[in-house]
This record gives structure tokens, C-alpha cells and sequence, in this order.
């Protein structure tokens, strides 16, 4: 029986994140950018609410079933709520950003809604902090921001990371060689079904079922897909993947990586190596990200050189970390001095208490027992005779 008041329900999906947990997502965000901007990427901050137009445009259209849209009252037109950053930054870039020069590195932290969340992820307001490094199409591009995903969520605590990586476009390259239809194929491959490929492509199934069973580490996959009679296009992307292999392990061999040549699901605007991360005994994804185009559609197409007209596509790549995963693969630092001062308390040993990091809590009436009131606010400590002595029954009593 839900005994809430009706004010207190909320939509599917939508929570309340209260004391602890608020403060200490901020303090793992702030801890994120951090390691960010060390490595010379510049924060921006993209608005909630953009027009349908510009939101759903391009690359954008990859979100259209996610996206909650809403008339404006003032301008009368249709506008999105976004549902991922990664666009948004993209747009930044090529629009107010599109002289500055490049390569282009900005990072971003800030929530988004979606329509409908997932089995494995319900809630449909997340948090999300990435980077996009935007103008380059060298792998070491591809290197670097697989290699700081894995430095920012080592930073923060998270032991037993993965980097799973991917080629969302490879299936496509070998279905269009082999002139075969590719949705079927795609949909066997999604579900791993070596028996329905069979079935489906004929002759040129034993090829797909090679790609489907390339899937493992690093090291081997490459080795698989070096033997493979792959079409002129999958093979330029394979040696790409090992290039960027090869990157990420020289400038970090501590990183545990692996590859699935043939997954595609959730890099609907992605264009080249993806990844995705992952932890030992953490369910989900702690982050994706990938090559993609700034500006640009969804067909794939590869940019030629490290810049394009301003208002054209840019080569890019980044990744976005979902801190619901993230967080719940934290422990909240419970170890932050927390003291009650009495209604008596003198400015100047509050002041002092706050400077050495205590939490001050001041009491806001005389009481009987400061003990006591300590204990009911929290508090582990209570000032007394000018000094911090800790309260019978907690931790530091």
C-alpha cells in the first residue's frame, strides 16, 4: 500500500536523490571534470531545451524516439528536451566553436531525459558527464579519449575496468560486399544467432558466423579478423581497430581491452571504433562513446582530412559516463567530521572548526543535552569547553 501524500508521487522513472547521496554525486562529478580539464578539455554547458530542428537534426534524428517535445509558448515553435549531451556539444562546436582551433577538446557534465528508460537502466532522468575531442581524425585521437575514460573512472575509485571495442559499421561494409540483405542479417547478429545467419546469407554466412565468433580479446580478435577475406572497406576499419589498439595499450597496457567486432546497439549516430566500459561486479555500462561526425548524418561517411567547411561535418570522438552506473559502483565516503555546536558557541571556534574540515550543524535554541542533540542531528562530534569531544554511541564515541 503506498501511504505517500499525492504531492510526493512522481512519474515513472523520476526520483529524488536526498542527503547523502545528492552531495556526493556532485563531489564524483566535480572529481570527473577535474581529471578532465587536466588533460585540457574546457567545459561548456548546453541548455536543457533546444529546437526541434536543431536537436533532431543531422546525427540528432539517431534520438527522435527518445526525445520529449513541447511547444514554446514564445516562439511557437517545437522544441526537445534533450536526451543525450554528446549532440549538443557537437553542435557547439561546429556552430558558436567553429573557429576556434582544432583539434577541439570540451567536456560537459548535466542531466538528461529520455522517453522510456530500459530493463537495465528504468530511470529516465540520468546524469551524464563526457568528453568530445572534435577535429581530428588521427586514431591517437581515438586513443586518448578511450584512455582518459579509463583514468577518470580509475580517479574515482573504480577498480577492474574493461573497455570493450567495437566497429558498428563493419556489418554493414561486408553485407554491402556480399550483396546481400543486411536488416535480417543485422537483427541474427544483434541476438547472436549463428544458426539464423546460416540460414539467411547461404554461402556467405560462414563469414558473418567468423565475425560473430571473432568476439574476445583484443590480441585474438585482431588475429581472427587478419585471416578473414573481408571487402576493401571492413578491412581499412579492422587495421584502424588494431592501430587504436595498439595506441591504447602503449600509452596504458594496465587497460584490459577487448573486442566485439559485430555489435551495433546504442551507437545509432556512431561512425567508427566505439567502446564501451565496463567493471568487475558492477551491472551495466559505466559509459560508451566512439567515433562519430560533428555535424554531420549518420551514413558513415569518413572525412578526409582533420577539418571541413564550418558548416559541414567534423570528424570527432568522445564518450559519455552514466552516473547512475558510476555511482553505484561507489561507496560514499561516510568519514567527514560532522559537529553539533551548542547555541553558546563562539564565532571564532566555529570559524576555526570549519577551517581544520568539520561540518559545523549549529543549534538554533538552548537544549539540556548537547549529547543528545548532537546524536539526533547526525553529528559525531559535539563542541564542548571549546574542544571537540566525540558523542556516547556513534563511531567516534
Amino acid at each position: 500500500m503506498n501511504d505517500q501524500p499525492p504531492n510526493a508521487l512522481l512519474p515513472p522513472g523520476m526520483n529524488d536523490i536526498l542527503p547523502p547521496d545528492a552531495a556526493f554525486e556532485t563531489h564524483i562529478v566535480e572529481r570527473l571534470l577535474s581529471v578532465f580539464k587536466s588533460s585540457g578539455y574546457e567545459q561548456v554547458k548546453p541548455p536543457l531545451l533546444e529546437f526541434e530542428d536543431s536537436l533532431l537534426g543531422g546525427a540528432g534524428a539517431a534520438m527522435t524516439l527518445q526525445t520529449f517535445r513541447l511547444m514554446d509558448p514564445v516562439s511557437q515553435a517545437m522544441l526537445g528536451l534533450r536526451a543525450d549531451m554528446t549532440l549538443q556539444v557537437a553542435r557547439i562546436a561546429t556552430t558558436r566553436l567553429a573557429h576556434e582551433p582544432r583539434p577541439l577538446r570540451l567536456c560537459y557534465a548535466g542531466q538528461v531525459l529520455v522517453v522510456s528508460g530500459s530493463q537495465l537502466r528504468p530511470e529516465r532522468q540520468v546524469g551524464q558527464a563526457g568528453v568530445e575531442l572534435i577535429g581530428s581524425q588521427s586514431p591517437r585521437a581515438d586513443a586518448e579519449v578511450i584512455g582518459l575514460a579509463h583514468e577518470a573512472l580509475s580517479a574515482i575509485g573504480i577498480e577492474g575496468l574493461s573497455v570493450d571495442l567495437n566497429l558498428p559499421t563493419l556489418v554493414d561494409e561486408v553485407v554491402d560486399g556480399l550483396g546481400i540483405e543486411a536488416t535480417a542479417v543485422r537483427s541474427a547478429l544483434d541476438r547472436k544467432d549463428a544458426g539464423e545467419l546460416a540460414a539467411l546469407a547461404g554461402v556467405d554466412g560462414a563469414l558473418l558466423t567468423s565475425l560473430l565468433k571473432a568476439t574476445g580479446p583484443a590480441d585474438t580478435t585482431l588475429a581472427a579478423l587478419g585471416t578473414m577475406d573481408l571487402p576493401a572497406a571492413a578491412r581499412a576499419a579492422c587495421q584502424r581497430l588494431a592501430e587504436v589498439v595498439a595506441l591504447v595499450k602503449d600509452a596504458a597496457p594496465e587497460i584490459s581491452i577487448t573486442i566485439d567486432p559485430v555489435e551495433n546497439r546504442g551507437f545509432e549516430y556512431h561512425a567508427g571504433v566505439t567502446f564501451v566500459l565496463f567493471a568487475m561486479d558492477v551491472r551495466g555500462e559505466l559509459g560508451r562513446g566512439g567515433r562519430y561526425l560533428a555535424g554531420g548524418g549518420v551514413d558513415g561517411t569518413t572525412a578526409s582530412s582533420a577539418r571541413i567547411a564550418h558548416d559541414g561535418a567534423e570528424p570527432a570522438t568522445g564518450f559519455t559516463l552514466f552516473m547512475d552506473t558510476v555511482l553505484g559502483a561507489l561507496t560514499p565516503d561516510q568519514s567527514a567530521k560532522r559537529i553539533y555546536l551548542p547555541l553558546d558557541s563562539s564565532a571564532a571556534d566555529r570559524r576555526a572548526l570549519k577551517a581544520e574540515g568539520w561540518i559545523g550543524v549549529a543549534g538554533l535554541e538552548a537544549v539540556d543535552d548537547d549529547q543528545g542533540e548532537a546524536a539526533r542531528l547526525g553529528c559525531s562530534h559535539v563542541l564542548s569547553g571549546g574542544k571537540p569531544r566525540p558523542v556516547k554511541g556513534t563511531k567516534g564515541g
